[in-house]
């Protein structure tokens, strides 16, 4: 994909409409854990963009923590956001199955959350394992299943617009 002034105008449209999705529209779960909706929006554009969808999913978080949440800049948000975003980014390219797609963000979501944010989180804030643990483990059943509900979206309009999209 070429970077053309149209790619980079929906990128940073995309990366508003993370940013909104994420601030105005979360369910709680569990204690500071919520269904963040705004990842439907990072599934759709690593659909569309392969790995270069990967700056809605960072640059939405970061600013969504920045300006919007009560805990701050989240380093560990950021950075599982950056891991999925890639990982998911480079699978699609590689395979555009709607099923293929799934089990690659079941894996990658996975891992960023269950590894790359639990460990993060447990040394930046020295929280214990067993106590971070589970509380990301109910953060990863919930952004695995929102990205799912993207990929899904993506899949419902491009089978309504054809290649335009």
């Amino acid at each position: 994909m070429k970077l053309t002034t149209k790619n980079v105008t929906i990128l940073g449209m995309l990366t508003a409409l993370y940013v909104v999705f994420s601030s105005f529209l979360k369910f709680t779960l569990v204690g500071n854990i919520m269904v963040d909706l705004g990842y439907i929006v990072f599934a759709f554009a690593l659909c569309m963009y392969g790995p270069w969808g990967a700056v809605v999913g960072v640059l939405g978080c970061a600013l969504e923590s920045i300006l919007f949440s009560a805990y701050g800049f989240s380093v560990s948000w950021v950075a599982a956001n950056l891991y999925i975003g890639l990982v998911c980014g480079f699978g699609f390219w590689k395979s555009r199955h709607p099923f293929a797609r799934t089990l690659i963000t079941v894996f990658s979501v996975a891992a960023a959350m269950l590894g790359i944010k639990t460990l993060i989180e447990c040394n930046l804030y020295n929280i214990p394992w067993e106590v971070k643990m589970p509380k990301n483990a109910v953060a990863f059943v919930a952004d695995a299943v929102t990205m799912i509900l993207g990929i899904l979206f993506y899949e419902l309009m491009r089978e309504r617009v054809g290649d335009r999209l």
